[in-house]
């Protein structure tokens, strides 16, 4: 079996799928060179279907909205050679809805801005190939802001380092050149 949910086309057989866990599916049967394996318009529906007029994605059908289900939307179906079949230009409104007056994103527009959003974010706009939308310098530099005097980075200000920001901020920052 392929990992991909029959019944609704996400992820995580016997569960409820989820736009996390798909994403993950598709890309690893990506990195195997599986995604044959994949019936690609259950999954593409079963995306679609999760994004909501206002151009955000729920991570599944409880309605929680995230800007990493934006990313996780674009990314699965372009992987799948189907990002044309989502509003790319819905999304990238309300991912650039959730930009703070820092440079830097949050989860849903209003909310504080987060190292891994940010990424996110980035990717989402990334794939959509709307980068040229941000303020390259003004999010550089709230990027840059995260690494304290340790070294270390935090994924937001007055937080402690942890490794994990690492990945987001500098993976952040490869992506926006």
């Amino acid at each position: 079996s392929s990992g991909i949910n029959a019944e609704y086309g996400g992820a995580s057989e016997n569960h409820d799928p989820h736009l996390l866990y798909t994403l993950s599916a598709v890309q690893i049967l990506a990195m195997i060179d599986r995604l044959d394996s994949v019936d690609r318009d259950k999954v593409v529906k079963f995306v679609v279907n999760l994004q909501q007029t206002d151009g955000s994605f729920w991570g599944d059908e409880w309605g929680e909205v995230d800007t990493r289900f934006t990313f996780c939307a674009f990314a699965t179906l372009v992987l799948l050679d189907r990002l044309h079949e989502c509003d790319v230009e819905t999304g990238v409104q309300f991912v650039l809805q959730c930009k703070n007056f820092d440079g830097a994103f949050g989860c849903v527009p209003g909310s504080e801005s987060h190292a891994g959003q940010v990424f996110c974010c980035v990717g989402a706009l990334s794939i959509a190939n709307k980068l040229h939308l941000l303020d390259i310098d003004q999010l550089a530099w709230w990027l840059c802001e995260r690494q304290l005097p340790s070294g270390g980075l935090n994924g937001r200000p007055e937080k402690l380092p942890d490794v994990c920001y690492s990945w987001w901020v500098l993976s952040a920052l490869k992506i926006i050149g």
